[in-house]
């Protein structure tokens, strides 16, 4: 893992970035990839792997996110709470105008439930558009903790920049699955499923190049950057994942998925960064 660490470390920070999220978007395919071999999954399953999701996003916005921002801004000279709250709020609000302004549709609900502006666009291309909102603020969040390091900003460890990529990377790959297989029961094709499953988190890699290039260009704004990810990812979490998981009855396995998802974070976090 050192060598992974220094290796990333030596590249320039926007490369660093496109390969980081390179690879969690690899392994959104990799889940994707579920369909060629399994038409269905247990719907048990299916919402353990939505609370992983929720509890490594949950995890990650403050220890990867939250945390250092807050040292960062004492760091600059801030008031250290200000960057993060107007960061935070910024961040949740621009996904309450993305969730008012894109039709989309959460994965297990119907296609009545469908929210955003009303259209006629099939069922498959609302839930790609949904997954894809969450993974724009995920691809920011990579993005920004590589410019970070790259700036020499106080707080910002190659450490805690890798420990994210693999977060978000090992929550992508159930998200990848958790888009797939719906579709696959659904009559579409294997490969249609697996296109529009990894189709969700190709906005990745462009929001982590953005996202280091923001910072590099103007350090300032990286305290507030990574409160701004990680508003975003909680608003997601309450507003998706959670009640995406609690539809059916197993709520009890989703919930220890979420514990779980937490804990995987928390420890790469604490361990790399």
């Amino acid at each position: 893992m050192q060598e992974v660490l220094d290796y990333m470390e030596q590249l320039d920070p926007i490369v660093a970035a496109l390969i980081a999220t390179t690879f969690t978007w690899f392994l959104t395919a990799l889940g994707a990839a579920v369909v060629f071999f399994f038409k269905e999954m247990k719907r048990a399953w299916l919402d353990g792997m939505l609370g992983f999701t929720g509890g490594v996003m949950i995890a990650a916005s403050y220890w990867s996110l939250l945390a250092p921002s807050i040292e960062m801004a004492e760091s600059q000279g801030m008031i250290p709470w200000v960057p993060a709250a107007v960061g935070f709020g910024a961040g949740a609000l621009f996904l309450f105008a993305l969730d008012k302004l894109m039709p989309h549709l959460h994965i297990n609900f119907k296609r009545e439930d469908a929210e955003g502006p009303e259209t006629n666009w099939h069922r498959t291309t609302l839930l790609v558009l949904a997954i894809t909102m969450h993974n724009i603020p995920e691809g920011l969040a990579v993005g920004v903790l590589f410019g970070g390091v790259a700036a020499g900003v106080e707080g910002a460890s190659i450490g805690a920049a890798v420990a994210l990529a693999i977060g978000i990377g090992i929550q992508n790959f159930p998200e990848g699955i958790a888009v797939s297989m719906p579709l696959r029961r659904q009559g579409v094709s294997r490969l249609r499923s697996f296109w529009y499953g990894q189709l969700s988190a190709i906005v990745e890699p462009a929001a982590g190049v953005l996202g280091a290039a923001a910072v590099i260009f103007f350090e300032p704004i990286l305290p507030y950057a990574l409160a701004f990810a990680a508003g975003a990812m909680i608003y997601i979490v309450i507003e998706e994942v959670v009640p995406e998981s609690q539809q059916d009855k197993y709520t009890d396995i989703s919930t220890l998925g979420f514990i779980g998802g937490f804990l995987v974070m928390m420890s790469l976090d604490v361990a790399l960064g």
